[in-house]
């Protein structure tokens, strides 16, 4: 079974007794119906269970409930939230494009709209959930590798290549456990901090790490594991494997500054210059890397949350992401899907990233029947909408299924490489040079303009942040690039409704950081709430 095809209904039950979600006050177990057959040691005494466990942990970043189409609760990982709502990259996006100048949504559930506002507070249920979903994932992997340490598979009898393979998923877990870690030091900084020791159950709420601290300890996790992993692309689709590692390792180090006050751009180059040692290259046509069918021959993909229509069927991810795009005149079967949900838009401010006359064919707007401007938040024809994801493969069929889209979402690729190469060398890193740089940049933009007339000869630091936002926009790095070069909360730069303005102005430079929800603050005293809120 590929992880691009994973099948969650076959692993319900035994995760069921596997998974007591403990890791933090707020977040419960996924053990609804009483289950008396299945427990973590029966389980993970056959091997042929393993992979159904890690599929799992991959899932987890996938969907968001343990039914098809998400669910309520019961049905939800979390409490207090509708699956789909808080599903992982849903919610990623949420706080980290909705956030900036890339996206604005018009709907008014609960405290989204304070979302682009830049007004949210500590009871935001979406800020919550992004928390809670955080310290989901952990504890899912913080389980899987309770169960497989040296001392559990030699008292299971697992050998042979079943312990190889073992070791592998070990590795694997911790990964994803290392990468969740990373989500929470970028947009929490200061957290719990649980591990496969802290037992679920215990009378002692997790203990606070500090940002710094946390730093270290996701890449010494990256760094240990890098040797453990498959070598770049020969795992299978969907499953991390060193190139991953060095991804993530090289986005840590290029943040390292605004996480610990120290700056890593060496390293984030050494680490990039791998990934590009290891023979991944760019897709030719840039709009095939956002279609139902990106999984094949994407020679580019390094790692990517995995979406099929039928096995993955959920209201987040892609589904997401091209039914609420849609809206005004745009027509639904253009993307292959079944309707709109008339949410997302963009505002002039990312729009003004463009050439005018469209050449740059990264900037994919539907503007008939749209305002340029933004007068109200709530009307989709406010705002031109933006095209990124389809439900359609690149021989113009339809994917699978006309609601649940199985576009992939990339979370690290090769063109986010070339980008982060560049703008560390620029930033002062040593083992790269500024024409490699230019070089790669080049690369992106002749892609994008399917010539070399948009080929640049010199670059700064500026033309990478608006290059960073042509290549990559909506696919979650946004925020974290704009906080990077400073220009998140403070004036200077705007777009629409920044600080609940039309114009948009500046806004508190606390937001920097999200704040730890108002709940977990009251139930675990060893946490301290972020400044501002």
């Amino acid at each position: 079974m590929k992880l691009n095809k994973i099948k969650l209904k076959n692993i319900v039950l035994p995760l069921s007794a596997v998974f007591l979600l403990t890791a933090t006050s707020c977040v419960k177990d996924l053990e609804r119906e009483p289950i008396t057959d299945v427990t973590s040691a029966s389980i993970y005494k056959d091997f042929a269970n393993y992979k159904n466990v890690l599929a799992k942990l991959y899932g987890g970043l996938a969907m968001g409930g343990q039914i098809s189409g998400d669910g309520d609760q019961p049905d939800s990982d979390i409490n207090g939230i509708n699956g789909g709502f808080s599903q992982y990259t849903r919610l990623m996006y949420t706080l980290n494009v909705v956030t900036t100048d890339e996206a604005v949504i018009g709907w008014n559930d609960g405290n989204l709209h304070t979302m682009h506002k830049m007004t949210w507070d500590a009871s935001n249920e979406f800020i919550a959930a992004m928390y809670y979903r955080i310290y989901t994932e952990i504890a899912f992997c913080n389980e899987f590798l309770r169960n497989v340490t040296d001392e559990k598979l030699a008292s299971n009898n697992i050998t042979g290549d079943n312990l190889t393979q073992a070791k592998l998923m070990r590795a694997e877990a911790r990964f994803l456990r290392a990468q969740s870690y990373y989500h929470a030091i970028d947009m929490f900084g200061n957290v719990p901090f649980v591990d496969e020791s802290y037992l679920p159950g215990s009378v002692n709420p997790p203990q606070r790490i500090e940002r710094k601290a946390l730093f270290n300890y996701i890449e010494s996790e990256l760094l240990a594991i890098a040797g453990e992993l498959k070598d770049p692309k020969t795992n299978e689709y969907g499953r991390a494997d060193k190139a991953a590692v060095w991804a993530l390792l090289a986005k840590l180090y290029l943040n390292a500054e605004v996480y610990t006050g120290t700056q890593r751009n060496t390293d984030c180059i050494t680490y990039c210059n791998k990934v590009i040692a290891a023979g991944y290259s760019l897709k030719p046509k840039y709009d095939d890397l956002f279609l139902a069918d990106n999984n094949i021959n994407n020679p580019e993909q390094i790692l990517s949350v995995n979406f099929d229509g039928i096995n993955t069927q959920t209201n987040g991810g892609t589904t997401y992401l091209v039914h609420a795009a849609i809206g005004g005149d745009m027509k639904a079967a253009d993307f292959g899907v079944n309707g709109g949900w008339s949410g997302l838009r963009t505002t002039k401010a990312f729009v003004g990233l463009f050439p005018t006359n469209g050449s740059d064919k990264r900037g994919r707007f539907f503007t008939a029947g749209q305002n340029l401007e933004i007068n109200d938040l709530g009307s989709f024809t406010d705002g031109y909408a933006f095209i990124k994801f389809k439900n359609v493969k690149s021989n113009g069929s339809v994917g699978a299924h006309t609601n649940w889209v199985e576009a992939d979402i990339p979370l690290y690729r090769l063109a986010d490489i070339y980008l982060m190469y560049a703008e560390a060398v620029l930033r002062g890193g040593a083992g790269g040079n500024q024409a490699t740089a230019i070089g790669y940049i080049n690369q992106l933009r002749q892609r994008a303009y399917g010539d070399t007339s948009g080929n640049v000869s010199s670059i700064n630091l500026n033309f990478i942040l608006d290059e960073r936002a042509r290549e990559l926009s909506w696919e979650m790095t946004r925020r974290s690039d704009l906080i990077r070069f400073n220009k998140f909360t403070t004036g200077d730069y705007l777009w629409p409704w920044k600080g609940n303005v039309k114009n948009g102005k500046a806004v508190e430079s606390y937001r920097n950081l999200f704040p730890i929800p108002a709940k977990d603050i009251v139930a675990n005293p060893n946490l301290i709430q972020n400044p501002g809120y």
